[in-house]
């Protein structure tokens, strides 16, 4: 994702004082499947806030911006009219609500998918054979959409939940609906047979604020911020030592971000090695570094990495 254009003026700032200056306004669920992940990230990425159940609005105390406790499914639609500047928000609730705004940056949590899923039995295997069945869904538009793509027609039967239990019930042959890891499928004897969309929750903001001289300043600088974050969590920090006849052999396997930090021991004989390696190749690391003679392993989380 690329860094939200930033102009002259921006940088340099206004001749306003800047409590006249818009403060930014950030929309997130107010409870459900994000919420916690959300609250977790901002506050990871050092915002002070106020969070409670109760709680629809919230002021940071030390960042130009407001959150704004909502629907998921508002979110979308408040991003594109500008009612918020940015919104933390499942990509499949964009694609429902088809609004136009641009996506900043992933955020790492929320994954899960848009599917047909059908009765084990039916006898269906492709979604071509769905025309002239109902379809029953929470996400109509993007069923629609769907449909139209592949030139069936079907009816398609909206509801606002249980949308699994429908073709148990005699209410529709098939259904289109999110699933997150299939658990709730297969305990409804329901199989997918096809998915529409891949979706995780994504920072996303509205257009203007991005052309916004003000606005686009500090969404850069919240955009860093969560950048930093996300990455300290795809890499660990390690310490070791390591016999100086064995550092080439080290070097080869953690040549870190850019290089090793290499710090002389009072043992002339010996190093200490610093780097960074990556979470989903950790363990495969370690044994290889054990294997090039490393030793006195430390391993040490990561809080922030500011590329």
């Amino acid at each position: 994702m690329s860094e939200v254009p930033v102009t002259r003026q921006s940088r340099l700032g206004s001749n306003s004082n800047s409590e006249e200056q818009p403060r930014l306004r950030l929309a997130i669920q107010k409870e459900g499947r994000l919420t916690d992940h959300t609250l977790s990230l901002l506050r990871q990425v050092g915002l002070e806030f106020d969070s409670y159940k109760q709680r629809l609005f919230s002021t940071v105390q030390n960042f130009e911006m407001d959150i704004l406790f909502s629907r998921d499914d508002d979110i979308p639609e408040y991003i594109a009219t500008g009612t918020v500047d940015l919104g933390v928000v499942g990509q499949n609730l964009i694609h429902e609500e088809g609004v136009d705004v641009t996506e900043l940056q992933p955020v790492g949590f929320g994954h899960c998918s848009l599917v047909v899923a059908v009765p084990k039995e039916s006898g269906l295997t492709s979604p071509a054979q769905l025309g002239g069945l109902k379809i029953a869904t929470s996400y109509p538009k993007s069923a629609q959409k769907y449909l139209q793509s592949l030139g069936v027609e079907a009816e398609v039967v909206t509801l606002s939940g249980a949308v699994e239990l429908a073709p148990s019930l005699g209410v529709a042959n098939a259904i289109i609906e999110i699933t997150a890891t299939g658990s709730s499928l297969a305990l409804n004897d329901l199989v997918p047979i096809q998915t529409i969309l891949k979706s995780e929750a994504v920072l996303a903001a509205n257009k203007n604020s991005l052309q916004h001289p003000y606005k686009a300043r500090n969404i850069n600088r919240l955009l860093v911020r969560v950048r930093a974050a996300l990455s300290a969590k795809d890499f660990k920090y390690l310490v070791m030592n390591v016999p100086r006849r064995n550092l080439e052999k080290v070097v080869s396997v953690v040549p870190g971000l850019k290089s090793p930090t290499v710090v002389p021991l009072m043992d002339p004989e010996w190093v200490g090695v610093h780097t960074v390696i990556r979470q989903d190749t950790f363990w495969e690391v370690i044994e290889q570094l054990k294997e090039a003679g490393a030793g006195g392993i430390l391993v040490v989380p990561i809080e922030q990495i500011v590329m």
